[in-house]
């Protein structure tokens, strides 16, 4: 087995808007089986809307793009592209220049699925003989342009414990439904993470952020912290999925009032439809189609249930970046909770562990 763990960075160009990428393969192909040598694999994306499914969930699928297909599909039907988001609305975007807008893609529907996926940045495998290992691609191309994507793998035998804590963060906001990004310094989270790192002198390894057991009515995800898709996008879905099912014109989706009766129960129809489909092609069992369908009845309790902690990969390769801590330009670990914190704080329990 090989005594220290292995890196690659692979360098991605997506054909389609959305595809289903084995990565494991790649790397096979790139650099030979490294996943024979070692016990376990780290898979990192750099992106926020290309992510992994964690290896339980894939397990359910049968590790089979044909039945990890109608999945992402079903989550996608939820959020139809180019519905009227908030995000996708350039003339509001003042952090953009004139020039950005052009280019810009029009994909607040790719960040929504990645985030009610349940999508990671950063997964860890346990390895097993040609198993593959899917990167989930929901923006691939804009425009007939195919964007370049970059994944980091890391395959090791052996982790250890060098810290666990818990860090308080402080949620004064008055909203029902809120969003806070933890990379923030205001929050001191990275900060933390790297004074950690260094006193430790951990070269390459994980960091898992879990919400500590008492936390309620909150999630974590690692996406865009982009003030419309955090403050009005996000939030409109959680309270009202239902919406965003229903491709009907600009006006009733920015006026879900205006909707008539008879248009609701075309969304009825549209729903019971969905759920058969989900029964037929996806094998994960009724529990689990009902909880992520129930989505549509209570939307925040339910969808945010399903990520309750995060990971960040660590490593001090300069083909990673400055930082150790493994991150796109614009990826944020991001909590988001659908009721207001007791006392206006929420509690994470961080675990560091060191590969070497």
């Amino acid at each position: 087995m090989a005594a220290q763990p292995v890196e690659i960075n692979l360098d991605i160009r997506p054909r389609k808007r959305y595809e289903i990428i084995d990565i494991s393969s790649m790397v096979r192909e790139e650099v030979g089986d490294v996943f024979a040598d070692s016990r376990k694999s780290v898979f990192c994306s750099h992106h926020t809307t290309a992510g992994y499914l964690e290896q339980g969930a894939c397990a359910r699928l049968g590790y089979s793009q044909k039945q990890l297909d109608p999945f992402i599909r079903t989550i996608q039907k939820i959020f139809p592209h180019d519905a009227g988001y908030s995000h996708d609305q350039m003339e509001l975007r003042d952090e953009l220049s004139e020039s950005e807008k052009e280019v810009e893609p029009i994909n607040a529907d790719s960040h929504l699925t990645f985030i009610s996926a349940g999508l990671k940045n950063c997964v860890t495998y346990i390895n097993k003989p040609d198993q593959p290992v899917y990167l989930i691609e929901l923006d691939g191309v804009y425009k007939e342009h195919r964007r370049s994507r970059r994944t980091t793998v890391m395959a090791y035998n052996h982790e250890a414990i060098v810290r666990r804590d818990r860090l308080a963060i402080p949620v004064t906001s008055g909203h029902m439904i809120d969003a806070l990004n933890l990379r923030d310094p205001r929050y001191g989270l990275y900060e933390q993470l790297e004074d950690w790192l260094e006193s430790h002198g951990v070269e390459k390894g994980r960091i898992d952020i879990r919400l500590s057991p008492e936390e309620r009515h909150v999630g974590l995800t690692v996406n865009e912290y982009e003030t419309l898709l955090m403050r009005n996008d996000l939030p409109e879905v959680l309270r009202d999925p239902l919406r965003y099912m229903m491709q009907r014109g600009k006006k009733l989706l920015r006026n879900p009032a205006s909707i008539p009766g008879r248009t609701r129960d075309y969304a009825t129809y549209d729903l019971i439809h969905l759920y058969n489909e989900l029964m037929d092609t996806v094998p994960v069992g009724r529990s689990i189609i009902d909880r992520i369908l129930s989505v549509l009845s209570h939307p925040a309790s339910r969808i945010l249930r399903l990520k309750r902690h995060i990971s960040l990969l660590v490593s001090s390769s300069q083909d990673t970046g400055d930082s150790r801590i493994v991150q796109g330009t614009y990826q944020s670990p991001i909590l988001v909770q659908h009721n207001p914190a007791d006392q206006g704080v929420r509690y994470l329990d961080i675990t560091l562990r060191s590969f070497e």
